[in-house]
C-alpha cells in the first residue's frame, strides 16, 4: 500500500491511495468466510457452499464492498493523522480494476501563516448612552401598542387608519369591480407610508386613486374611505407600569428606569456583537492566506443547511442552492478565514481556559431564554456531547473576544457615525 500526495494549491492537496491483491487479500479470506457462512445454495447444507463457488457467483460484490471498506480504514487510520486533513474531503475517485486499487481524494491543508501585531489592528466600537427621549419613545410604543382605535369623523391623518375599499384599475382605468377587497391601512406604520400622500386630508366617502409598486412593476387602485379611527394611547399609569413590565415595575418611575436599563443593555449587547463582527472582518483584511477549498465548501453546504432549518426542514421549491453557494461565496472565505484565525489566536491566548462557572452561566442565560429550568437545560447538553462541544467552543471564543478588546487599537465612536461609517462600507 502506497500514499502519494500532490499539491494541488498551497492548502488543497490530491491524495492517492494506491494498493493491490496482495494487501487486500487478507480482508478478501475473511469476508468469503464470513458470507459463505450466511449463503444458502440448492445443493448445499447451510454455510457449507465451496469457497470457489463463492468466489464465482459473488466475488466482484464482496471485493467491491471490502476495498471500500479497506480505503475508509487506511483514510481514517493513516490519512487523519499524518496529515491532519481539515473541511470535508472529497473521493474523486475509486477503481478497483486488474487487482489494482486507485483512491483519489481531494483533501485540505491548513494554511500557514503568522498573526499580526494586533496592536496595529484598528477597529471601531459603538458606544451609546441611553437618552431620556429614547425610553420616552419606547414607552409611547408601548403605550400604543396598548390602546385601542376609535372610529372619528376627521380627516386622515398620519396618525390614523382606514378602512377601504380597494378596487383594481384595468389598463384602461375602468374599476374591476368584481375584484373589489376591504383593506385597512394603518398610516401610524412604516409600510403604510406610501398611500400617505394620497390619502392624507381625505375624509370618509372620498375616493382616491393610488398606484403600488416600483418602478415598471405597478398596479393601480381605485380606494374608497369607508371608516377613519384615532389611536388612543394607553394612559401612563401605575396599572400600566405593571402589566406592561410583567410586575417588574410597582409604579411609572420604576418603569421608566426599567425601560432605560433594558434599552441599554439591548445597545451594549448590539455594541458587542458588532464589535465580534468588525474584528473578524478588520483581522480577515490583515492577514493574506488561502483557506482549503473542501473547507469552504463545507461552510456553503452549513449555510443551505441553515437555510434548509430555517424552512421546517425542507428548501423552499424554487431554492438554486448551486446559485445561493456562488452568492455567499465571498461570506464563506471570511468565515473560513475566520476559524483559522480564531485557532490562531487561541494557541496565542493559551491560558484561557473553560470554568465551570462558565457553563453554568451559559446554561442559565439559555434556560431564561426558552423559559425552562437550569436543570432541564444542563440535563439536555449533558446528553449530548456534541452540543456540549460546541458550547464550550462558543465560550472559549467569546473569551477570544474578551482578550482582543485588550491587544487592538478600539476606536470608540457615537451611534450616528457608527452607522454612517457602516453605510459607506456597503456602498463600498
Amino acid at each position: 500500500m502506497e500514499i502519494t500526495v500532490n499539491d494541488i494549491t498551497s492548502v488543497d492537496k490530491e491524495l492517492i491511495i494506491s494498493a493491490d491483491r496482495e494487501d487486500l487479500e487478507p480482508k478478501f479470506k475473511e469476508a468469503y468466510k464470513k458470507y459463505r457462512g450466511q449463503i444458502n445454495m440448492p445443493g448445499f447444507r447451510p454455510g457449507k457452499v465451496p469457497l470457489k463457488i463463492v468466489r464465482k457467483r459473488f466475488g466482484d460484490e464482496i471485493e467491491q464492498e471490502e476495498v471500500g471498506k479497506y480505503v475508509q480504514e487506511v483514510f481514517e487510520n493513516e490519512v487523519v493523522p499524518e496529515y491532519e486533513p481539515v473541511g470535508e474531503s472529497q473521493m474523486l475517485e475509486l477503481n478497483w480494476e486488474n487487482d489494482e486499487l486507485e483512491a483519489k481524494f481531494k483533501i485540505g491543508a491548513r494554511p500557514e501563516f503568522e498573526l499580526t501585531d494586533l496592536s496595529k489592528v484598528e477597529v471601531d466600537r459603538l458606544v451609546h448612552d441611553v437618552t431620556d427621549d429614547e425610553v420616552q419613545e419606547e414607552i409611547d410604543r408601548q403605550r400604543k401598542q396598548q390602546g385601542n382605535w376609535e372610529e372619528v369623523e376627521e380627516e386622515i391623518t398620519e396618525e390614523t387608519r382606514v378602512t377601504v375599499d380597494a378596487i383594481p384599475l384595468d389598463d384602461d382605468g375602468e374599476p374591476e369591480e368584481e375584484n373589489k377587497t376591504e383593506e385597512t391601512i394603518d398610516l401610524t406604520q412604516e409600510e403604510s407610508k406610501q398611500f400617505g400622500e394620497d390619502l392624507l386630508g381625505h375624509e370618509v366617502g372620498d375616493e382616491v386613486e393610488v398606484e403600488v409598486g416600483h418602478e415598471d412593476h405597478t398596479h393601480s387602485f381605485k380606494l374608497i374611505v369607508k371608516k377613519v379611527e384615532k389611536l388612543h394611547k394607553a394612559d401612563l399609569t401605575d396599572e400600566f407600569a405593571k402589566k406592561a413590565s410583567n410586575n417588574e415595575a410597582k409604579n411609572v418611575d420604576e418603569f421608566k428606569s426599567l425601560m432605560k436599563s433594558k434599552i441599554q443593555d439591548y445597545y451594549d449587547q448590539s455594541a458587542d456583537d458588532l464589535f465580534k463582527n468588525d474584528i473578524i472582518d478588520a483581522l480577515v483584511e490583515k492577514h493574506e492566506f488561502d483557506v482549503p477549498e473542501v473547507f469552504k465548501s463545507q461552510v456553503q453546504n452549513q449555510y443551505v443547511e441553515r437555510v434548509k432549518q430555517q424552512s421546517q426542514g425542507q428548501l423552499p421549491p424554487d431554492f438554486d442552492e448551486e446559485e445561493y453557494k456562488e452568492n455567499m461565496e465571498d461570506r464563506a472565505i471570511r468565515d473560513a478565514k475566520w476559524f483559522f484565525l480564531n485557532e490562531k489566536l487561541q494557541e496565542k491566548f493559551d491560558d484561557i481556559e473553560i470554568k465551570p462557572e462558565d457553563i453554568d452561566q451559559h446554561l442559565e442565560a439559555e434556560a431564561s431564554r426558552y423559559g425552562i429550568e437550569v436543570d432541564q437545560m444542563r440535563n439536555m447538553f449533558a446528553q449530548n456531547p456534541q452540543q456540549l462541544e460546541s458550547l464550550r467552543n462558543s465560550i472559549r471564543e467569546d473569551k477570544v473576544f474578551d482578550r482582543l478588546k485588550d491587544e487592538v487599537n478600539i476606536n470608540e465612536i457615537d451611534k450616528e457615525t457608527y452607522q454612517e461609517k457602516h453605510d459607506e462600507k456597503i456602498k463600498a
